[in-house]
């Protein structure tokens, strides 16, 4: 068992990884609840800009109807132009994810959902180091600001 089809969305600047969802068939259905996950997480304002590839699943009408109802702005490639540069940040998560994560194989499609979930939401969101983030914590760490001294700890090393 793999784990494709997987639709990661991430928060560009903080690298934290806001709405995903994997099922055993790619469809549009597939992109749209982890869009969904990710318009509830970050309830976006008006100047967001989502970049996609040109997949089938974010160019179908009824995908950019409901980006569009978000004022979301949509971006994609120009067709014809190679996209690599373009989904660097998501072949570097697949490749960390692989390296990570994934054992030759899981028992079965919910053995593998819940173990994306626990690495994601409680590793590499939290607490996993990211070289692009000048942070020793992971994305929300990078999101709530420089951690605060723990005054109690603090009084104890003192004195």
């Amino acid at each position: 068992m793999n784990l494709t089809p997987f639709f990661p969305f991430f928060d560009v600047c903080s690298r934290r990884i806001v709405g995903w969802a994997m099922a055993s068939q790619q469809t549009r259905d597939l992109a749209e609840h982890a869009l969904d996950m990710a318009l509830v997480q970050r309830q976006p304002g008006h100047d967001l800009v989502l970049h996609h590839d040109r997949g089938s699943q974010y160019t179908s009408a009824r995908y950019r109807a409901k980006v569009e109802a978000t004022s979301i702005v949509l971006s994609m490639s120009r067709p014809g132009t190679p996209s690599t540069t373009d989904n660097a940040m998501a072949e570097n998560f697949f490749s960390t994810l692989k390296l990570e994560l994934v054992p030759e194989a899981f028992a079965s499609r919910e053995v593998a959902r819940l173990a994306v979930f626990n690495y994601i939401e409680t590793f590499y969101n939290r607490t996993r180091m990211h070289s692009a983030l000048d942070c020793a914590l992971g994305p929300l760490s990078e999101e709530s600001g420089p951690l605060q001294p723990d005054p109690v700890f603090s009084r104890r090393a003192s004195g």
